[in-house]
């Protein structure tokens, strides 16, 4: 998969036009996209779309405060979800955060989700516990930060597509 954020209505595709490679840390949220982030509700995410699962497109909001390094509001929004999606974000930003014991937790809750297979095929295998001791112990200053942050993105982008096709589905 090609992620082109023209696929997307147009209040998400300003938003994930950007650089979605993160760093493995909180990163520093982006201001500049703050104030579109705070008007955007499930209307003006969805524009043009029929949402038929609320829940699918609550994850892709969360993942779009999670792009822009607003860990605390994507918490709030993946916190608030009971799905196996909710839990999915809900991992990826306490790693990202820093807190892989609790990442695991939350990917525990996940279970064998679709995106794991398209990860799989895309990077040869895909354990989601791997990939969160792959990044502490790339933060702590081992090998493999380039590759992690590549997972990284390509985990996103899959993610945030799966999000925005079950909404609509």
């Amino acid at each position: 998969m090609s992620f082109d954020p023209a696929d997307y209505p147009q209040a998400l595709a300003e938003l994930v036009a950007g650089d979605r490679r993160r760093p493995l840390g909180e990163g520093t949220p982006q201001a500049g996209a703050k104030a579109a982030l705070q008007r955007l509700d499930l209307a003006a995410a969805f524009a043009g779309q029929r949402v038929e699962d609320p829940a699918m497109a609550r994850c892709c909001l969360s993942g779009v405060w999670l792009v822009h390094d607003f860990l605390d509001e994507s918490h709030t929004h993946s916190q608030a979800i009971s799905t196996a999606e909710g839990s999915f974000w809900h991992g990826v930003m306490h790693r990202r955060e820093g807190d892989f014991g609790n990442a695991k937790y939350w990917f525990r809750n996940v279970g064998d989700h679709p995106v794991y297979a398209l990860l799989a095929d895309r990077f040869g295998g895909w354990d989601p516990y791997d990939f969160v001791d792959d990044c502490e112990s790339a933060v702590r200053g081992g090998a493999g930060l380039e590759e992690c942050l590549d997972r990284q993105q390509a985990e996103w982008e899959l993610l945030f597509d799966y999000c925005f096709r079950g909404a609509i589905a």
